[in-house]
């Protein structure tokens, strides 16, 4: 499961490169490029019939992807992890949705940046996830805002018990790298949480 999971962001990643050269001149505030977290080789078995297989099969685990997605950059990459995983979906929806005024970088008072600088900021989310104790493996996804994750998954992550689930974050940004969004954010998570 492991590896398939390193091969299908690897996938991603190399969409979303390819993207980048496809000669679009139209500047979107979370373009991203794909960030695929180290994953350690699972053990594979042999079944009864011959077959291999990794110690967890992928059907017998309950995946959600969930995402927050201003410029849809984001969303088609949860989307494509859904018809690869065969996972449910979430949006992450803004109760106060985001303007374009609200993402004009340029603006060092814009919504965002006024956001992304304040460290007790936690946008509130229009709706939840049903019973999310469900789910065994969350894939994460977030366009990068200055080098961080956008508050609003803090408010995500801090709204749900995520006791012994497997968060995968994955990212899409125009220019910032990956920074040290995903250790900010496993910080608000149980211990128990890979």
């Amino acid at each position: 499961m492991k590896r398939w999971m390193v091969f299908a962001l690897s996938i991603c990643m190399i969409m979303i490169l390819a993207s980048c050269n496809s000669g679009s001149s139209e500047i979107q505030n979370d373009f991203e490029t794909t960030s695929v977290p180290a994953v350690e080789n699972q053990p594979v078995t042999e079944n009864e019939s011959g077959d291999t297989s990794s110690d967890t099969d992928a059907t017998d685990r309950n995946i959600l992807v969930a995402y927050f997605s201003c410029t849809g950059t984001t969303e088609q990459i949860a989307e494509w992890i859904v018809s690869e995983t065969d996972a449910d979906i979430y949006e992450i929806v803004a109760a106060d949705p985001y303007t374009d005024e609200d993402l004009n970088y340029n603006n060092s008072s814009c919504r965002a940046n006024q956001e992304q600088a304040d460290s007790s900021a936690h946008p509130e989310i229009n709706g939840e996830v049903e019973d999310i104790s469900r789910y065994d493996i969350i894939f994460l996804g977030y366009p990068i805002w200055h080098g961080q994750a956008p508050k609003i998954i803090y408010t995500f992550l801090e709204s749900y018990d995520s006791s012994d689930v497997t968060i995968i974050p994955f990212c899409t940004s125009h220019s910032s790298g990956i920074g040290s969004s995903a250790e900010n954010l496993h910080s608000l998570c149980d211990d128990s949480v890979t």
